[in-house]
């Protein structure tokens, strides 16, 4: 199993981003699928989840309703549409795979991962 992250970038404060994340190698419909992130200096944390049926999402507390992920299975593709981005959301972004039904907010829960996308924010 693979996964490819893209769509980084750097973006002043308010502005918005949408990242992606191709995963191939099995049934993409198998998966739920996550996003973390990783600021230079800290641990690694949780964004948000997608159930395996795309009927549940969870984010973590900060995204503050700002985050949306969604998926589309003819494209094997999961995405992170981050809108209203503050300085504090630069950080690498990762995205993460499980074979399993519901929503997963530990990254231990993640068998596979993406190599990362740069998000930059700047005031």
């Amino acid at each position: 199993v693979q996964l490819q992250a893209s769509g980084g970038g750097s973006v002043q404060t308010g502005n918005s981003l949408k990242l992606s994340c191709e995963v191939t190698g099995r049934r993409f419909s198998g998966f739920v699928l996550g996003w973390f992130r990783q600021a230079t200096g800290k641990e690694r944390e949780f964004v948000g989840s997608i159930s395996r049926s795309g009927m549940t999402t969870t984010y973590a507390d900060f995204v503050q309703n700002r985050f949306d992920i969604s998926k589309d299975n003819a494209k094997n593709t999961v995405y992170l549409q981050m809108n209203n981005l503050k300085p504090g959301d630069t950080a690498v972004y990762f995205c993460a795979a499980a074979w399993a039904e519901n929503v997963l907010i530990v990254s231990d829960d993640y068998g596979y991962w993406g190599q990362g996308t740069q998000v930059t924010v700047s005031s």
